[in-house]
């Protein structure tokens, strides 16, 4: 299969802090990869470094055979950070309209592009309200609609489903599955929550700023003699530490 990504030896540090510990791992085309570990772990390092906010002190990184950071690539990076960047006294319409703008859509494929995302999240009756007005939940889901207003190859969401109710959430990822089996797209999660784990292709657990256990959630559950995914962050993190 393609790869989508490729991250060789990747380290990061802060100051005298070390965030990330020579990660090295490739994710391929059509998979839902998922990060899960403590608050901390390095997790959004990891994923600011993918998207080319930021820098490796080492390594280096690769997203659509391109090396990192990238500004063409990132007309083909949907990205959802853990703290929401929206324009608070626009609607969320206008907020679409012009995340939407900074990428090459033909007028009629951004109006279909909004409308898909606004429906996704359950957003399309509150798209003229100023974003202002709108609860931390909403302000989520219109986050993950502008990750995906573009229609990217790859979609980085981090901490996506946060304060979003569980019937959403679910229909939130089923798409998310649909995207990845029917558009093979290459998608990135990070999580706290273990049943959205198990949902993943594969998953790494990071912790202290390294990759301690990769593999797919059954892989996991059987090497840890783990019943369910809770069992396999606790008995993963003792071993790792």
């Amino acid at each position: 299969m393609k790869e989508t990504i490729k991250i060789q030896n990747v380290s990061k540090s802060y100051g005298k802090k070390v965030v990330l510990r020579k990660v090295d791992f490739t994710i391929e085309q059509g998979n839902i990869y998922g990060f899960i570990g403590p608050s901390g772990a390095g997790k959004t390092t990891l994923i600011k470094l993918i998207v080319g906010m930021d820098v490796p002190d080492s390594g280096s990184i690769h997203v659509l055979d391109q090396k990192m950071p990238n500004l063409q690539v990132l007309q083909n990076i949907g990205y959802m950070a853990q703290s929401d960047a929206l324009y608070t006294q626009l609607t969320g319409k206008e907020n679409l309209l012009f995340f939407a703008s900074l990428y090459k859509l033909r007028k009629t494929e951004m109006n279909e592009r909004i409308s898909y995302a606004a429906r996704l999240v359950n957003l399309t009756d509150d798209l003229n309200k100023k974003v202002a007005a709108y609860s931390g939940g909403m302000k989520r889901r219109l986050s993950l609609a502008i990750a995906l207003v573009q229609n990217p190859q790859v979609l980085i969401l981090d901490e996506p489903t946060v304060g979003i109710d569980p019937e959403l959430r679910l229909s939130i990822w089923n798409e998310l599955i649909r995207l990845k089996t029917e558009e093979r797209k290459t998608i990135i999660v990070t999580t706290h929550v273990m049943d959205e784990a198990e949902r993943c292709d594969y998953i790494s657990m990071v912790r202290d700023g390294a990759i301690i256990a990769t593999g797919t959630p059954g892989e996991l559950k059987e090497r840890y003699d783990a019943n369910n995914f809770d069992e396999v962050f606790l008995y993963a993190g003792r071993k790792g530490k």
